[in-house]
């Protein structure tokens, strides 16, 4: 594990006549030479009362499924109880899928690392489904495709009942990337909240995840396990990285054979004005050297294409089930889409 150091310097906060707080810091965190410079922003005032702390209660859902000869739906209740652990020796036997048979179902398919990861599959001839707000967006993104390598679903996580149980036959990994801004803007729109998003979308689709799945990697981020220290609780003003640690608890608890990816400040992209051969041809530039760790103690940031190449790489990999890795990229040359070479990075990063 690479060793850093990191210093803190709150500049300014103060609030404005027209009713918005502004906050201006410097982070000057120094991992292997690399710098957080000044960060600046400014958001309508929003009483933080709004955001609930830390419930050990809630880190729970039950399922009501009906019987092969009833209903064929699934009701989804959110309560605030223990989540039923499946028998982990349904998995002792787990063996990777061979893509020809992989059916691998991304939700938030047209965000910035999940659009990557959608074109990534394709490019490998891997079948995609997507669960999508608009559906409209993925024809944007990848073009008219056959319906045997991508198909689309329209849903929301927030909302349980649009998590129908049809939208998982035949699914055998699930990615999910899903995701909002730190502090309100426009995409807080509509109730698209790091609480609804991060928490109560998560909790929702691992609830309603069928145990026949191999493999579910959820994208997070680092420095969730420090939020209440500085610098992290500055980027958890508004509970973003709270409610991710509080997804990644529950994801812990389903006993899913999970994999969970905390990329550090993301860079290249989103390319969501782009077409897939657009997609295609982006590159990580001189940052495409990978470094993995584990413990949240990595800090620096990564390139997105780098974080969506991970995500499908820790489908195959054995022994990444139940484990979270952190991940950069730095300038040099880096792993690309060679098996072993990411085999090797995820098998460094458990000695360290």
């Amino acid at each position: 594990m690479h060793e850093y150091n990191d210093e803190m310097k709150v500049l300014m906060a103060k609030k404005t006549p027209h009713k918005e707080t502004r906050i201006d810091f410097g982070v000057h965190i120094f991992a292997n030479g690399s710098v957080y410079h000044r960060f600046s922003t400014s958001f309508p005032n929003v009483p933080l009362s709004k955001f609930s702390p830390l419930s050990s209660a809630g880190f729970g859902c039950s399922k009501s499924i009906s019987t092969p000869r009833g209903d064929a739906s699934v009701r989804h209740v959110v309560k605030e109880e223990e989540i039923k652990s499946i028998n982990s020796e349904d998995f002792q036997d787990f063996q990777s899928t061979p893509s020809s048979s992989k059916l691998v179902l991304v939700v938030g398919g047209t965000g910035g690392v999940g659009q990557l990861i959608v074109a990534s599959l394709l490019n490998r001839n891997i079948k995609s489904r997507l669960f999508l707000r608009d559906p409209t967006k993925a024809t944007t993104l990848f073009g008219k495709q056959d319906e045997k390598n991508l198909q689309v679903w329209k849903g929301d996580t927030r909302n349980p009942d649009d998590l129908d149980p049809a939208m998982f036959e035949g699914v055998t990994h699930v990615i999910c990337c899903t995701g909002t801004t730190a502090f309100p803007s426009r995409r807080w729109d509509g109730d698209n909240t790091p609480e609804r998003v991060d928490w109560e979308g998560v909790r929702n689709l691992v609830c309603a995840l069928p145990p026949s799945i191999e493999r579910f990697v959820l994208v997070s981020s680092v420095g969730v396990t420090k939020f209440d220290e500085l610098p992290w609780s500055i980027m958890n003003l508004f509970g973003v990285l709270k409610f991710k640690k509080m997804g990644e608890d529950l994801v812990h608890k389903s006993g899913l054979p999970f994999t969970i990816i905390r990329p550090g400040r993301l860079t290249d992209g989103p390319y969501t004005s782009y077409d897939l051969n657009t997609l295609l041809k982006a590159t990580a530039g001189q940052r495409r050297a990978v470094l993995i760790g584990q413990g949240d103690k990595l800090v620096g940031e990564v390139s997105r294409l780098v974080v969506a190449e991970a995500c499908i790489q820790a489908l195959d990999v054995e022994f990444t089930r139940g484990q979270v890795y952190e991940i950069n990229s730095v300038e040099g040359e880096g792993p690309g889409s060679d098996p072993e070479k990411w085999r090797e990075l995820f098998r460094s990063a458990h000695v360290q």
